[in-house]
């Protein structure tokens, strides 16, 4: 089979196009005919060798998959060859999604939702399984609550936007001016152009000075520090960004703030829950751009640059047929 494999640490020239042996299934496990997947910054960050103590070079990386099932090992019976499913692999814990065929435990796989193609569906699984996992199970999202979500044209941010509508909440996000009215379409309730404005008075204002129930952060650097100053009484910060950078926290002293450092886990409850979300016309993934597998390269330079134009996901297909 072909994969793009990763065989040095540094810029988008270390990933290679090769042949590879197709994997075999083994007890417990599906072999996956992958027809799409996705960029996301842990690719990239992968890529660079900020994980370099847990990938062993070369690697096949890549954390979304959406398929065919092509073959299952002895002891499955949720899945049979022909299901179309979608999750996202293992990880660290063994190849990725960069090639034509993967294979990954039964537990952690799903059917696809009928209404999104493969491209989509590959653009969901991560960011959708991370956003569940921030605001349903860390930060506990309630109806009625207002929350703070940075970087809301993002990938993470536009499903983090739908999700926290869906689950009743009075949605905040920053954007630059030119993402307005994306992010709008999607159910935002108050717009802030971090450029422009200072998000801590735009969210205080709004909220009369109470803050925000929950601030959702996935684009690091001060914001961290900086969350306290727009929480109410008992917020809740909820982050997925690895960093390194000293925070000063003794704000959230004062508000009882409680923090929460998510790195999504896989299995296939939180898919279905997604799942049906989409089904009910409250979740659909956009998709910024579309390459081919052997672009890759391409693609992680795209995503990595700044202002890249990017609203929503950068799909591949992996299977070459676009939407």
């Amino acid at each position: 089979m072909k994969a793009m494999l990763l065989k040095s640490y540094g810029g988008v020239d270390a990933f290679e196009l090769c042949e590879v042996p197709k994997p075999v299934p083994l007890a417990g496990q599906v072999l996956v005919r992958v027809h799409a997947t996705s960029i996301n910054p842990l690719d990239y960050q992968v890529r660079r060798g900020d994980y370099h103590d847990l990938v062993q070079l070369p690697a096949i990386t890549g954390h979304d998959v959406s398929g065919v099932v092509e073959a299952v090992g002895a002891g499955v019976t949720a899945f049979a060859p022909g299901d179309e499913v979608w999750y996202t692999p293992q990880i660290f814990g063994g190849p990725g999604s960069y090639a034509e065929y993967h294979v990954a435990a039964e537990s952690i796989i799903a059917r696809k939702p009928a209404s999104l193609s493969h491209l989509q569906a590959a653009s969901l699984s991560l960011v959708g399984g991370t956003v569940w996992e921030a605001l349903v199970v860390r930060a506990a999202l309630r109806v009625g609550e207002s929350i703070l979500i940075h970087g809301g044209a993002g990938g993470v941010g536009h499903v983090a936007i739908q999700l926290a509508k869906a689950m009743g909440a009075r949605v905040f996000t920053t954007v630059r001016e030119t993402n307005a009215e994306f992010v709008r379409g999607l159910g935002a309730d108050v717009v802030i152009d971090y450029e422009k404005e200072d998000y801590v008075a735009a969210a205080m204002r709004e909220t009369n000075g109470q803050g925000v129930d929950v601030v959702f952060d996935s684009i690091g650097g001060n914001t961290l520090a900086g969350s306290p100053d727009v929480l109410a009484q008992l917020g809740r910060v909820v982050s997925i960004v690895d960093t390194a950078q000293p925070q000063n926290l003794i704000q959230a002293w004062g508000k009882n703030a409680s923090y929460h450092f998510v790195f999504t886990r896989q299995n296939r409850g939180k898919l279905d829950e997604l799942s049906a979300l989409v089904a009910r016309g409250q979740l659909r993934p956009h998709i910024g751009a579309v390459y081919f597998l052997r672009d890759i390269a391409l693609a992680h330079a795209r995503l990595e640059s700044p202002n890249n134009g990017i609203q929503g996901k950068i799909a591949i297909a992996v299977v070459e047929e676009l939407p």
